[in-house]
């Protein structure tokens, strides 16, 4: 348990490190991201870019399992 959380923590670190980068890969405005506005409502739901991370994500374990 304790390895499995230091790895987690490791990958955060470097996400947040990566983080300038991965914004200029417009993850969060893909063309399948939903943004409903009404009024001053405005509700966000980025169904394409979910999709996009857990593919990425089911890759690297995949990888990492063998």
């Amino acid at each position: 348990m304790a390895k499995t959380l230091i790895t987690i923590g490791i990958i955060l670190v470097i996400l947040g490190l990566c983080w300038p980068l991965l914004q200029k890969l417009n993850l969060g405005r893909l063309p399948g991201d939903f943004v409903f506005k009404s009024g001053n409502f405005k509700f966000y739901f980025p169904l394409t870019t979910c999709i996009v991370i857990s593919v990425v994500l089911s890759i690297l374990f995949w990888i990492c399992k063998k």
